[in-house]
């Protein structure tokens, strides 16, 4: 069990008593004041930075450009990671942080009031629960969790505890995507009904399956954490590559595909989940790329995926996932693409967007974009203590990765379900929505055979149609698909329900 500080009883205790004479409905209630927020303008608010890796640099960049805070600890399991951000932060800022290995220890210190979260994806919710029950204020990248329980733990946490908590959708903080939210929800190209997100990112073999060691840096119990430990790991690369295992990552539906769910449902003006997805694809390609038709890849989440989600209203989401070598669609590779009954609107990059009308010819352009304006915006609402001010709330976060988690389930579900083309393009031609199916199917298809995919020898995978209750968001009458929306998690490192946060 952790320790809990004095302040964090005394915290509780009040938000206990809060909770208890609260009359309002709000999502968020204010948390109370404590000692730091009466203190002089000068006096700066202590960061943690959680995940000293590739996007942990950029969240200490940020948090390094903004004299309003100052990064007091720096943690990571990979022990040399965290030497090594500590040495950076030192000598841009004068200021050695402390080094722990142990989220819990740094979460409970005094000197933090801010936890960034730049961890593996099996780590973002239990970060963010355990920083916002210490009455600490949470930033944490997108996927904002791993599975649907954990998104609503978040939220349940943020709620209860009174803090802000960011997720790192920075798209929807840049100027160019705030600017044509603006113009399509104002009727710039008409009524939408259908968006699509594009995650088209080559992403060569991460190395045959295998049996691999864990650097001697790492603390690879704490490298777990929520998750089992599969000793000895699977694949070459540790670091990076868990993106592509399940037990750690969620693929790049999961990965890159948050930032683009995000905006296409933004888009698309959907607050809730959909009432169906389906997905298919596969791990494909591989063995072309290394001219061995006997090989593995270490990873287990699909490579090529289209996940087609409908709402009650009508409106249709549809996202596509591409690893192998790819041409743009309509000027974009990783974006969105929202199509209105008078035009449509792209996201070519997280710093531009481009209008059109029918005809393909451009009619308004929207730029900027930085991850300082996202940042900005989290420590903005910690000072001013107002949730509302958040571009990205835990709840935003949740339906964003959320779409992700159900469109994997969908395929984990039917990744056995292997087809023929012929048997595979009927089942899509009677999926329902606003999209011409069909044309995406035979676009994949096309996508996969100009890479030399052999799709009657590596047969793609048709997904579980499956039915959701968006007001629950759980499944039904699946089973199989409910179990999925959680994990089995592993001694001190359960994610609570959202009850029970």
């Amino acid at each position: 069990m952790r320790n809990i500080s004095r302040r964090r009883f005394i915290e509780e205790s009040i938000f206990a008593s809060a909770a208890a004479a609260a009359t309002t409905g709000s999502l968020w209630v204010a948390r109370p004041a404590r000692a730091q927020d009466n203190v002089s303008a000068n006096e700066k608010l202590g960061v943690l930075i959680v995940g000293c890796g590739g996007r942990g640099g950029s969240h200490m960049g940020e948090f390094l450009g903004d004299n309003r805070v100052e990064i007091v600890a720096v943690c990571d399991p990979d022990a040399q990671h965290a030497k090594q951000a500590a040495d950076n932060i030192e000598k841009k800022s004068g200021r050695r942080p402390k080094i722990v290995a142990d989220m819990r220890e740094a979460i409970n210190d005094p000197a933090v009031d801010i936890v960034s979260c730049a961890t593996c994806n099996h780590w973002h919710a239990l970060c963010g629960v355990w920083a916002m029950q210490a009455g600490k204020h949470a930033y944490i990248e997108k996927p904002i969790c791993h599975n649907v329980h954990e998104g609503k733990a978040l939220i349940a946490a943020a709620k209860k505890y009174g803090v802000m908590c960011q997720v790192g959708s920075q798209c929807r903080s840049n100027p160019a995507v705030k600017d044509a939210f603006e113009f399509a929800n104002s009727g710039g190209i008409g009524e939408i009904k259908l968006t699509r997100g594009l995650c088209y990112k080559r992403r060569k073999s991460i190395g045959a399956l295998g049996k691999y060691s864990v650097p001697e840096s790492v603390d690879y119990n704490l490298w777990s954490g929520p998750a089992q430990i599969i000793d000895p790991p699977t694949r070459p690369n540790f670091h990076y590559d868990w993106h592509w295992q399940r037990a750690y990552g969620n693929g790049d539906l999961g990965n890159q595909g948050p930032h683009q769910t995000d905006i296409a449902r933004t888009f698309l003006g959907v607050t809730e989940f959909p009432t169906s997805v389906v997905s298919y694809g596969g791990r494909l390609g591989y063995q072309a790329e290394r001219k061995d038709d006997s090989y593995v890849d270490a990873g287990d989440t699909a490579n090529t995926e289209v996940s087609i989600y409908n709402y009650s209203d009508g409106r249709t989401l549809v996202f596509e996932t591409r690893g192998l070598e790819t041409k743009d669609y309509r000027g974009a590779m990783i974006g969105v693409v929202a199509y209105g009954s008078e035009g449509y609107l792209v996201q070519v990059n997280y710093g531009l967007c481009v209008a059109y009308d029918l005809d393909g010819k451009e009619i308004k352009r929207f730029e900027g974009g930085s991850d300082r304006y996202h940042f900005d915006n989290f420590i903005t609402a910690v000072v001013n203590n107002d949730y509302a001010s958040l571009n990205a709330d835990a709840r935003c976060g949740h339906l964003s990765a959320g779409l992700s988690h159900i469109g994997n389930i969908s395929y984990y579900l039917g990744e056995n379900n292997k087809v023929s083309v012929d048997d595979a393009r009927k089942i899509v031609a009677d999926i329902p929505g606003n999209d011409d199916n069909l044309d995406t199917f035979n676009r994949t298809i096309e996508h996969l055979e100009a890479n030399g995919v052999d799709l009657k020898k590596y047969p793609i995978s048709m997904g579980r149609v499956l039915k959701l209750d968006p007001k629950t968001e759980s499944f039904v009458d699946d089973a199989e698909a409910s179990a999925m929306e959680t994990r089995d998690y592993r001694g001190d490192f359960v994610v609570p329900s959202a009850d029970k946060v």
